[in-house]
């Protein structure tokens, strides 16, 4: 096969499907290194154009608990209080700034990511007042 540029929808399709033929390739081979040739330019492609969006600052914040093991009370000296890290992850409050700075100081989450508006939801108190 001959590898060249992806341009165009047509190019990032065949190139997938080349992916998937090649894909139980071992590494080091000729076969191995065009899949990850490949893969690259893919990437590439897709970045230009089917960029990601960034993910939502609550679901960042679980994603980064979840992936290093920590618990929701991990997030006190960068959030504050026991009640507002609930608040917070509940949807209830939204971050502060001081809050985006610390916890992307502390445990490095995007502050690109914490920046970010996201929608929260009324306690039953706050929805029976507001109808």
């Amino acid at each position: 096969m001959q590898i060249r540029p992806i341009r165009t929808e047509a190019d990032h399709q065949a190139a997938l499907a080349q992916i998937e033929r090649l894909f139980d390739a071992k590494p080091g081979t000729p076969t191995g290194d065009q899949l990850d040739v490949l893969t690259t330019l893919v990437e590439a492609y897709e970045s230009e154009h089917e960029p990601m969006p960034a993910p939502d600052p609550v679901e960042a914040i679980r994603y980064h608990l979840e992936s290093r093991g920590l618990s929701a009370s991990d997030l006190i000296p960068y959030i504050g209080s026991a009640r507002i890290v609930h608040d917070i992850l509940g949807r209830r409050r939204a971050l502060t700034m001081a809050m985006i700075r610390r916890l992307h100081a502390g445990l490095g989450i995007s502050a690109d990511v914490l920046i970010q508006s996201y929608p929260l939801t009324l306690s039953r108190r706050e929805l029976a007042t507001a109808a």
